[in-house]
């Protein structure tokens, strides 16, 4: 990364986007898709998650890079772009749904952990996660950005915290960490798992968030010379935020495979929890539920920013955003209403996000080639080319799961 210098503190002040968009690498869904990964298949998909986390630094860069350069997020680009109504409604439908999926992730989390940690119904913890999640976008809405960052940093910290202290307890198996970093699949289920950990760990929401909040962060360009040390410091964010979300994703699995794998009932956040605490301690389980909790509230609340800016961008209507909130809660109260497994819910829901992200993805390497678009900042060749080879490999293995799962 060896850019034009910057000073520690201008870098620090430079420093913010990624960290908030790398929350939604850390939601409910990422704890649900690594437990039950390291808990059925002990070191098997560590390699996903290695994988994962490399193309999400790219993809997250580039989001940035296009907010920056353009003064737009991904979704206003794609909205002035696609000409045609029809298309550019259906591209909202199916970014929708992936939002919706990512809301019930998220408010699902946080109702498991309130349950635990209170032992709350899960209906109320629902509806508590999605009070304090509107009171964390009203804080985005009155007091900016900075302010905001700040929140869902804090929550980071906690969430960092909460998920990587079980592994000090029960240290995994370094043979078995090293074996897992040899791409292979098992059986079906193991092929589910690694699409529900890539649509938990690349997601397309934080590829729409994150173009935003680096355009809502420096919404005025600075001068020429000022360009290519914005963009460094931004690599540097990026970097930063990855390296965080990936360790954190990693230690859950290799908590999970270590300390859980062959234990009964450990594929769902209960009975993982449960086990911890008869295996580690409840002080080790009671952090893990914090942690939880704090994912499902700073997730949550940049899913909806990311939601209503999806919204915004491609068919130009401003919903006010606690609104907005009010709404896509719907679905998430109504799955925890209806008594259906939160684990199973979660775990389905990062696999409509898998296939959410080439929509989210393709369209980004596109337009960040596009030189009439970025300037004397588009993509370099290699970029483009390492973009669409993610892409690529992403549309393959949902394609690999619909096959396995028809012919199941």
């Amino acid at each position: 990364m060896g850019q034009p210098a910057v000073a520690p503190t201008r870098l620090v002040w430079l420093l913010g986007p990624a960290l908030v968009a790398g929350v939604a690498y850390l939601d409910p869904g990422n704890v649900a898709s690594n437990m039950t990964a390291g808990s059925r298949y002990g070191y098997l998909l560590v390699w996903v998650v290695v994988a994962g986390n490399l193309i999400a630094m790219l993809v997250q860069y580039l989001s940035a890079k296009l907010g920056i350069i353009t003064g737009a997020s991904l979704p206003e680009v794609l909205g002035r772009r696609i000409r045609r109504p029809v298309a550019r409604r259906l591209y909202w439908l199916q970014a929708e749904a992936v939002a919706m999926a990512t809301d019930l992730a998220e408010v699902i989390g946080g109702a498991v952990a309130l349950s635990l940690l209170f032992g709350l119904p899960l209906l109320l913890g629902g509806v508590i996660t999605g009070v304090i999640s509107m009171v964390v976008l009203g804080v985005q809405s009155r007091r900016g950005p900075r302010t905001f960052e700040r929140v869902i940093v804090a929550l980071l910290l906690v969430i960092a915290v909460g998920f990587t202290a079980g592994i000090f307890f029960a240290p995994p198996d370094a043979a078995g960490t090293v074996s897992g970093l040899i791409p292979r699949f098992e059986d079906t289920g193991s092929v589910l798992l690694a699409a529900s950990i890539l649509g938990a760990t690349i997601m397309p929401h934080a590829i729409y968030a994150h173009s935003a909040l680096a355009r809502d962060r420096f919404p005025q360009l600075p001068g020429r010379a000022g360009v290519p040390r914005l963009l460094w410091a931004t690599r540097w964010d990026v970097a930063i935020a990855m390296v965080i979300a990936g360790a954190v994703n990693l230690a859950i699995l290799l908590l999970a495979a270590s300390a859980l794998h062959g234990t009964a009932g450990t594929d769902t956040l209960e009975g993982a929890y449960r086990a911890l605490e008869h295996a580690l301690g409840g002080v080790v389980a009671t952090v893990f539920a914090v942690g939880l909790l704090a994912s499902g509230l700073a997730s949550t609340s940049v899913g909806a920013y990311a939601g209503a800016e999806v919204m915004h961008g491609l068919l130009h209507v401003r919903v006010p955003i606690l609104a907005r909130r009010l709404v896509t809660l719907i679905p998430a109260l109504a799955i925890l209403a209806g008594g259906i497994d939160p684990t199973w819910a979660l775990v389905l829901s990062q696999v409509v996000l898998s296939f959410g992200i080439p929509f989210a993805l393709i369209p980004l390497v596109w337009v960040t080639a596009q030189r009439r678009v970025m300037g004397g900042y588009a993509n370099r060749w290699f970029t483009t080319a390492a973009g669409t080879v993610c892409a690529v490999l992403l549309v393959a293995l949902n394609l690999l799961l619909v096959l396995l799962l028809v012919l199941a």
